[in-house]
């Protein structure tokens, strides 16, 4: 075995300690009919030396008896261990098999290629960190290897290897591996798949499985072997996001009174505030147990026991969250269904739905689309059949405290079980986006409304107003990352302006969230919300002959734009206070990015949300290199540029 030169050095406690601290990599093979599943995983497992004697004895027997590969050993029979699967050379059920090396752990899913076994498929890929995708190098691309491609995405798997098999009846072209890489590229460019590795190969006779193919030299990448022992999965778990539900309630004496449950998302910590979902009511961690022993932090996917500091009612179904980073908590969702019974799906009927450790009725009120796996289209559709995947509207009879799929895959997911059988029906991805039909009955309801209000207008106009206060009205916009210097910019440039006269205002994005905004949050909906207002406000001021001067993240292009012409005036200054992320945390006094990546809170953009610098404002600023006296000087003679405000005599 691979591990019996470290077991010789550190003996087998020391064995089992570095054992234990291994990283885990779930595998799931996929991929069309005979397209060399079973046997990549067999070939694999005996070439990285996972096979004992006994039973690579007992696999040489079977060879024989049902092998499909002459004298030589059928590896497939390794995986394939139903009697139906081995008569018909075939995976119908998923199979899971376990091995290490000295660098990782690893479980493996061999799941089924046939398009009847896709549930089974799907069941494999809903836990799987990385997905093999087998095509053989004689057929190409096939309508079931875009199906597991597109199932793949959907259920969060961000690693994916192409693995062309069977390269020895092609004569190891390499003409025909880069035209199958070309045609997975372009089916896999619609999909949200990061990570993509293609990998020649031979699985019947282990070329590039463990060992580096001589017959390929035109291949220069890594064995399949040493890509899984390497590849990158740390930053794939979600330790921002607090998310603990509960599953029991630990009561073995009057004086202890415990929660256990396994961490979805996040880092827990002794002394942190949490809050409970759907009550809302908080506490802070008193004690934390793992593995039978007290803890001072404990992160995700652990096993935990939390005691809290108060007596609060809390439930299994309940959840424990960050207090300014919750879920949303709604009895209405919107989800991508992965289908798994013969009897259809059909909207208005009630299911029971399982999400993280609550069961609650449900109704699937709408089936928005199917997806054709194959083109991806989205077509219209009265039911989902067997296999087949759609877009629903579910509603729950209690509220669901739920994230995104693509944010969370414990709290993003849920599976739809029969009332009647209790037979898994469904497999459930929540997704984020609000339906059309519910933007549009937004907009309705609204423009409802205005139709009972009338705007009222003053007879004193924006210029006269002007004329009266001696100047020219214009909006200079700050935008940057937090930190940025975007509010000491802001603050400064109306000092500056007011020693010359001029009448100008601060609209800053933090102060404006203690009042006008305290009743929004920072998810991105929220976060447009916000710059609406603040530029609903600037239009205001404006109109008043006033110089507005805004200090906001205002992080897209898109909310810019909505800020400029929210405005609606012709002298609008888009200014990009440019400093690098190390910059802004270094003047983090407040202590927002460490509390961000510590996972107290969430939403923070350069840590959790994206920042889209502007491509072309209209004034960049170095805000890292350059003093705050000197950028105002810069403004300030931008604008006596334009001819908004007057030069200074010299």
């Amino acid at each position: 075995m691979r591990h019996q030169d470290e077991l010789a050095r550190g003996g087998i406690e020391g064995w089992l300690e570095q054992y234990e601290r291994q990283e885990l990599l779930r595998i799931l093979t996929c991929g069309s009919v005979d397209d060399g599943k079973s046997t990549v995983i067999g070939r694999l497992l005996h070439d990285a030396a996972g096979v004992f004697d006994d039973q690579l004895k007992a696999l040489k027997k079977d060879s024989t008896r049902y092998g499909t590969t002459g004298e030589e050993i059928d590896f497939a029979l390794l995986m394939d261990g139903l009697q139906a699967e081995r008569e018909q050379g075939i995976t119908i059920d998923v199979a899971y098999r376990y091995f290490s090396t000295p660098k990782r752990k690893f479980i493996i899913a061999d799941t089924p290629g046939h398009e009847q076994y896709t549930r089974n498929m799907a069941t494999g890929a809903s836990t799987s960190d990385l997905a093999i995708i087998l095509i053989d190098a004689r057929k190409g691309v096939l309508p079931q290897t875009r199906r597991h491609a597109f199932i793949c995405s959907l259920l969060g798997i961000k690693h994916v290897v192409i693995a062309v098999n069977k390269m020895d009846l092609v004569e190891y072209d390499e003409a025909v591996f880069e035209r199958i890489r070309e045609q997975c590229v372009e089916f896999l460019a619609k999909l949200p798949v990061g990570d993509v590795h293609f990998l020649p190969m031979c699985a019947r006779k282990g070329e590039n499985i463990v060992q580096r193919a001589t017959t390929m030299p035109w291949y220069q990448g890594a064995p399949l072997l040493d890509y899984l022992e390497n590849v990158h999965i740390a930053s794939d778990k979600n330790l921002i996001d607090l998310r603990l539900p509960v599953q029991l309630v630990v009561r073995p004496d009057l004086d202890f009174r415990g929660w256990s449950g396994t961490l979805a998302a996040g880092v827990l910590r002794v002394g942190d505030e949490v809050a409970v979902l759907p009550s809302g009511k908080k506490s802070r961690v008193k004690e934390l147990f793992s593995a039978g022993a007290p803890r001072n932090e404990v992160f995700a996917p652990m096993a935990v026991t939390v005691t809290l500091e108060d007596e609060i009612d809390a439930s299994r179904g309940n959840m424990f969250v960050r207090p300014n980073n919750a879920p949303t908590l709604s009895n209405v969702i919107e989800a991508m269904v992965v289908w798994m019974n013969e009897a259809a799906l059909e909207p208005g009927k009630s299911y029971l739905l399982k999400h993280t450790t609550q069961t609650v009725p449900a109704t699937v009120t709408d089936l928005r689309y199917r997806i054709d796996v194959e083109t991806l289209r989205s077509d219209d559709a009265t039911e989902l059949g067997l296999n087949e995947i759609g877009r629903v509207r579910i509603e729950t009879a209690r509220p669901l405290a739920a994230d995104a799929y693509a944010r969370n895959r414990q709290t993003g997911a849920f599976i739809l079980v029969d009332r009647l059988t209790n037979a898994t029906l469904g497999a459930g991805m929540i997704v984020e986006r609000t339906p059309s039909d519910e933007a549009v009955d937004r907009t309705r309801r609204a423009h409802d409304a205005g139709t009972n209000l009338r705007r009222h207008s003053s007879s004193i106009g924006p210029d006269a107003r002007a004329a009266r206060a001696g100047q020219t009205p214009f909006v200079v916009w700050f935008t940057g990352l937090p930190r940025s210097g975007k509010s000491s910019l802001a603050y400064a440039l109306e000092k500056a302006l007011f020693g010359r006269g001029q009448h100008a205002l601060v609209l800053d994005g933090e102060t404006l969230r203690h009042g006008l905004s305290s009743d929004l949050g920072f998810a991105e909906a929220d976060r447009a919300e916000h710059v609406r207002r603040a530029a609903e406000l600037v239009h205001l001021f404006h109109e008043q002959g006033l110089i507005v001067i805004a200090a906001f993240v205002s992080p897209t292009e898109e909310q810019r734009a909505l800020a400029r012409g929210l405005a609606k005036s012709p002298r609008f200054l888009e200014v990009f206070c440019d400093a690098p992320l190390a910059t802004c945390e270094g003047r983090d006094q407040q202590g927002l990015f460490a509390r961000a990546r510590a996972g107290e809170i969430a939403n923070v953009t350069g840590v959790d949300q994206p920042y889209e610098a502007p491509v072309r404002p209209d004034l960049r600023l170095d805000t890292a290199g350059v003093g705050v006296e000197a950028n105002v000087a810069r403004v300030l003679a931008e604008l006596e540029h334009r001819g908004w405000i007057a030069r200074l005599p010299a």
